[in-house]
């Protein structure tokens, strides 16, 4: 085959065809066969020059993408080692800080507010700090700085930041004390410590107190006290830890008694109205009801029923309206008394609105509510029997006469009933637009509900 040195039929120049004085033989013999090869030839050469240009183009662009994955490597490998770097000298740092916790004097200080910084945004910190030893150094300087309240402040946020999100940092703070030795600062101190020293205890507890073991032991440190006493008197913003530390406590059943020792109950219910801690409030209310001293606190707490009665017509606060109907149900479900004062605070007309236009869930509270207000309406109140004690005549006679008074009584207080509640309804039919004989089928809703 000729060798060929351009895309094209150049080649077939250095083959010219013979003269007339060939022979006729060669001339045919050309003419078929050999131009044929020839052109076969300068084919075949065009095509394997674009066949090799095609491969070193391949080649070309497979050295293009091999040099930009190698840059690609190179950069994320680059990236690690900066990153192992990166951690090595924080490890460096952190095992100085921790280290540091062990001195005497202003290094100590400075430690624990490094410790506050450190441990503040970044969880691997917490959780390296206490490994390697930070959180009992950091509890025992709360007795050794009673006299100097900067270092006060560092040591309980270094605290408080360790616990941010890290159970097992939590436990252990307790387990060393730590409550404790707050509330023996804050008893001890004459005068009292400043605000922003009791501002990071609420601070503290409230982080503690999430964890559910440490719940008994904070509850029955004390520390309810000087929450709600931090709930009265401190600013907006440790107003709100304190409120949220004392729902997290009152979760645990056992500590509502510790609750009850104080007048939390009564300052929750007239502090209801602000929508900003209302729904907070109630929560606390809900957890307190769930026990029968809970009930019967609330249920002796001065205007407690007009004010629950008051959240049920909330509608722009769905939320505090079925935790102010939960409490109201339970509280409804347990005490034949509550009921009557449930009615004497004007529930029904609530109630009745409540099971057209609340949320499904307070619509079938409401409802169970109004179930056990039939009770009270239809005199559904059993007496217990006294044993061991003999009745005179007169004293029988007085009693079937109180009988007839409250039999009386109760017919009159039904007959009220029934028609307030008859009013009220024919008042949301109205204000709901339903069609007119929807209001024949409430009336004989509300007239089963007193008879």
């Amino acid at each position: 085959m000729a060798k060929c040195h351009r895309n094209n039929v150049d080649p077939l120049i250095l083959h010219r065809i013979p003269s007339a004085s060939s022979s006729s033989t060669s001339l045919n013999s050309f003419s078929r066969s050999t131009f044929r090869r020839l052109i076969l030839d300068a084919i075949s050469c065009g095509g394997s020059s674009r066949h090799q240009r095609e491969l070193q183009q391949d080649e070309e662009d497979k050295t293009t993408i091999g040099g930009d994955e190698l840059a690609t490597k190179s950069e994320k490998l680059c990236d690690l080692l900066n990153l192992t770097k990166k951690k090595e000298e924080t490890l460096e740092i952190l095992k100085r800080v921790a280290k540091d916790l062990q001195a005497e004097g202003e290094k100590k200080v400075m430690a624990a507010s490094e410790v506050r910084l450190l441990a503040k945004d970044d969880a691997e910190a917490r959780v390296t700090l206490a490994m390697l030893g930070a959180i009992p150094p950091l509890v025992s300087m709360i007795d050794d700085s009673q006299k100097n309240e900067d270092a006060l402040i560092a040591y309980l946020y270094a605290l408080l930041n360790l616990a941010i999100g890290n159970d097992a940092n939590k436990e252990a703070i307790v387990r060393g004390g730590a409550v404790h030795k707050m509330l023996k600062l804050i008893e001890s101190s004459k005068p009292p410590p400043n605000q922003a020293i009791s501002e990071a205890i609420v601070a503290n507890f409230l982080g503690l107190s999430a964890l559910d073991s440490n719940k008994p032991i904070i509850g029955s440190s004390g520390a309810i006290i000087f929450l709600v006493r931090a709930l009265k008197t401190s600013s907006s913003q440790a107003r709100e830890d304190a409120l949220r530390a004392l729902y997290n406590l009152s979760i645990h059943h056992q500590n509502v008694s510790f609750i009850l020792e104080t007048d939390l109950v009564p300052f929750l219910l007239n502090a209801l109205g602000d929508m900003e801690v209302s729904e907070r409030i109630l929560s606390v209310l809900t957890n307190v009801v769930s026990v029968s001293e809970g009930r019967r606190a609330v249920g002796e707490a001065a205007e407690a029923f007009p004010i629950l009665v008051d959240v049920l017509n909330w509608n722009d606060s769905e939320k505090c309206q079925e935790k102010a109907v939960y409490i109201l149900m339970l509280m409804a479900h347990k005490g034949y008394g509550d009921r009557r004062a449930m009615i004497e605070a004007g529930i029904e007309s609530s109630l009745l609105e409540l099971t057209l236009v609340g949320s499904p869930l307070v619509q079938r509270r409401a409802s169970r509510i109004l179930e056990s207000l039939r009770a009270v309406d239809k005199g559904k109140q059993v007496s217990a029997p006294i044993y061991g004690i003999t009745c005179s005549s007169s004293s029988l006679s007085r009693e079937r006469n109180r009988e007839v008074r409250m039999s009386d009584e109760r017919r009159a207080v039904q007959q009220l009933v029934q028609q307030s509640l008859q009013s009220n309804m024919k008042r949301i039919v109205k204000r709901a637009n339903f069609p007119q004989d929807f209001v024949t089928t409430s009336q004989h809703f509300t007239k089963s509900l007193t008879f």
